[in-house]
């Protein structure tokens, strides 16, 4: 690739599922990975192999089934995480490992506990066994950002002999300010031998909110592998946000000067995905891919937009993906019309696929007198969702009765995994209360609701609602999500969803362990 270019990794399925209370199956990784791919990003972190069962087996399939990017496996500087990452993803068709270790004095004597010569031993031997798996290997030094610059020149010159071939400057606990972070990119570039022969990497976090701009800044500094998360999520305040960064270089060419490989047209639709498959909705105002972010309510603004868009929008919509005009759907509305819709909001379904999803179309349309985009989108990430969530038990019927002067009660019809019906009833401080305890009346156990809430996805009285929820077992925290014209009955879908993780969850934890654990 030309030095003028700059590539991404994408590590939403890695650093992006540590967010507090994501917890992803391998059917919605690998459905992100695919999403990825259409994306056209030049490196997909498919997860850290050698932390379980579920995350190996997730690596291990979007290296066999994902063409065209790079596939990357994390591995900690522990011989057990290079051969398992090495496993994971030696079917790829280019894959990498990508070693990490602590670098700043914070965290080599409070968590690491060894000298600095003892740990740039460890980084030089595992980028060592690693390069002996594959030729492409990444190195992060963690907390770069903090460490001792000294230091970190003299660690980076070891892993480049030892045969890395990217070294990503990791800002861990988003410290860095961008003009500092600037600089010591370009003393990395000034006095690290061997850097010229090396791709120059940053990971960046957000916790002073500052991960877009401190990426920008880096580019503008040299770098030429950018890393971040999707929708900015990731451990603590998230990851970079890939699609700020991306439409940043995109929209800002005669600034930066350099080429980009990534799809624009498929950002708006990855968001979404994203949202979607790990609960966490997407601001209204978030830059880029938020829903305000076309939409005008100022009238000097509407003016001018009108008479030309790039009076107030620096890109246009369809760049990014953003789908045009409305078409109103309703219940008159035949099979051509919707998978018409469907194909212009960017789905692409098999005949048996579009017969499935009218059944839910008509079901729809019989409670609201239209069906709007968002409606469709909804529907989509329903029949999504039902056929890649892990399904212990399907609610087959709910019935509730609540009132001012009433106790209020749900009864609820479960389906499990064999076929068997079962059916129980609850009271609760609330229809959904009685819902959530009627549930676990028939499923024999219970769990803590952390988190609650309700968004409503378009106008009107009968708009649909989705519910995303939150619960704790264990200490573990599992999310769910159910839609509805009925907001009880997408309560009890979006808490049985979470249910349903938390006991495929529990099997997974069952399963053999992956090699061994580090001391």
């Amino acid at each position: 690739m030309a030095n003028d270019s700059v590539r991404f990794l994408d590590t939403t399925l890695r650093d992006g599922e540590q967010s507090a209370g994501i917890g992803m199956t391998v059917d919605e990784k690998i459905e992100i990975a695919k999403q990825l791919q259409k994306l056209n990003v030049d490196i997909i972190e498919a997860g850290f192999a050698a932390s379980s069962p579920g995350d190996f087996q997730a690596v291990s399939t979007i290296a066999r089934e994902v063409r065209g990017p790079v596939i990357c496996s994390l591995a900690r500087a522990h011989p057990n995480d290079v051969d398992q990452a090495w496993e994971a993803i030696k079917g790829a068709e280019s894959p990498r490992i990508h070693v990490f270790l602590s670098s700043s004095d914070i965290q080599v004597m409070h968590q690491l506990r060894k000298n600095r010569e003892e740990v740039i031993e460890m980084a030089v031997t595992m980028v060592e066994r690693a390069k002996s798996h594959c030729s492409d290997v990444e190195f992060s030094p963690m907390d770069a950002t903090r460490t001792n610059p000294e230091y970190l020149f003299q660690m980076l010159e070891a892993v480049i002999r030892a045969g890395a071939t990217t070294v990503n400057i990791a800002d861990t606990v988003g410290y860095a300010i961008p003009s500092d972070f600037a600089r010591l990119l370009r003393e990395v570039q000034e006095k690290v031998t061997g850097m010229d022969k090396v791709t120059l990497s940053v990971h960046c976090h957000n916790d002073l909110g500052l991960a877009v701009s401190n990426s920008l800044a880096a580019v503008e500094a040299g770098a030429r592998q950018v890393e971040g998360c999707i929708n900015g999520i990731g451990e603590r305040a998230g990851n970079a946000s890939l699609e700020e960064i991306i439409m940043g270089l995109d929209t800002r060419k005669d600034l930066f000067n350099v080429d980009i490989n990534v799809d624009t047209t498929q950002l708006y639709p990855t968001s979404r995905l994203v949202s979607r498959i790990t609960g966490m909705s997407v601001q209204a105002n978030k830059a880029v891919v938020g829903e305000n972010a076309f939409r005008h309510a100022s009238g000097i603004h509407q003016d001018g937009v009108l008479k030309d868009r790039s009076t107030y929008e620096v890109m246009q919509p369809e760049r990014v993906g953003v789908p045009g005009n409305s078409l109103v759907l309703g219940k008159l509305s035949g099979r051509a019309g919707l998978q018409s819709r469907l194909e212009a909001l960017g789905y692409s379904l098999s005949r048996e696929e579009v017969t499935t999803v009218f059944e839910s179309f008509k079901e729809l349309a019989d409670k609201k007198r239209e069906v709007t985009d968002r409606d469709l989108e909804i529907l989509m990430d329903e029949e999504k969702r039902s056929a890649s969530e892990p399904v212990s038990y399907l609610l087959e019927h709910i019935h509730f009765s609540s009132g001012d002067h009433d106790i209020p009660t749900a009864t609820v019809k479960l389906v499990d995994s064999t076929g068997n019906e079962v059916v129980d009833a609850s009271t609760g401080n609330g229809p959904v209360d009685a819902a959530c305890k009627a549930i676990d009346r028939v499923i024999g156990c219970s769990a803590k609701l952390v988190d609650f809430n309700v968004q409503s996805v378009s106008e009107g009285l009968d708009s649909i609602g989705t519910v995303t929820v939150r619960i704790e077992n264990d200490g573990r925290t599992f999310f769910g999500r159910g839609a509805s014209t009925d907001i009880i009955v997408a309560s009890a879908k979006a808490y049985l969803s979470a249910v349903n993780r938390m006991l495929a969850a529990d099997e997974e934890a069952n399963l053999p362990a992956v090699g061994t654990t580090p001391d």
